[in-house]
């Protein structure tokens, strides 16, 4: 069986049922949001590529269908960045989410105009940890209770802080193709003025 091809493009509305079947691929996946049904992933979907969403979210598609995803919630008055990402289960152990974070990091920097980008994790996920480090990231510290786990903010499973910053003299005339750890198919944010396929259903 050929390697399926592999490219970051825009979340769209039809991705829902691929984000679903993600969520519903590992336990893990509860983390990052909630998403139990093909409704929920539609507004979890809607949330994200809304005209007025801080986000900017990019599919990681195999073959064209999304397997993971990659997210800058870009806080404008300071031109800073949450970093952040996951990736279904059968498409973990590739190395694909670590060339898409480096891609869309350098991304959010050079033509975004972001200044400073932070990610966090906790420490027993070491693989995020991986990425972080091969998108370019610097870890900064270890926060504790940084996050709610199950409602509660728990001491015994510390976050680590990772930032990755603009260096000087960095702009648009430096993203290259050289660049990009993953290609890019399209970089056009979705809008209600694109075309919709057919709702997504289970």
């Amino acid at each position: 069986m050929s390697e399926p091809s592999v490219v970051l493009r825009r979340l769209r509305p039809t991705d829902a049922c691929a984000v679903f079947d993600a969520f519903e691929s590992n336990a893990d996946m509860v983390r990052q949001g909630e998403v139990s049904t093909v409704a929920e992933a539609e507004h979890y979907v809607a949330r994200l590529i809304a005209a007025d969403s801080p986000h900017e979210a990019w599919a990681v598609a195999a073959d064209d269908t999304l397997v993971g995803l990659v997210c800058v919630t870009v806080d404008e008055a300071n031109r800073n960045g949450w970093f952040w990402y996951w990736i279904s289960d059968a498409a973990r152990g590739r190395g694909w989410m670590s060339r898409a974070a480096a891609t869309v990091a350098e991304w959010a920097l050079a033509v975004r105009g972001l200044q400073r980008l932070e990610l966090g994790h906790r420490v027993n996920n070491p693989a995020s940890g991986a990425i972080a480090r091969h998108a370019g990231f610097v870890k900064e510290g270890t926060e504790r209770a940084k996050f709610l786990l199950d409602g509660q903010r728990s001491m015994s499973i510390p976050t680590a802080a990772w930032r990755r910053i603009r260096l000087p003299g960095s702009s648009l005339s430096r993203w290259s193709t050289a660049a990009r750890k993953m290609p890019i198919r399209d970089a056009t944010r979705w809008s209600s003025a694109h075309q919709r396929r057919d709702r997504c259903s289970p």
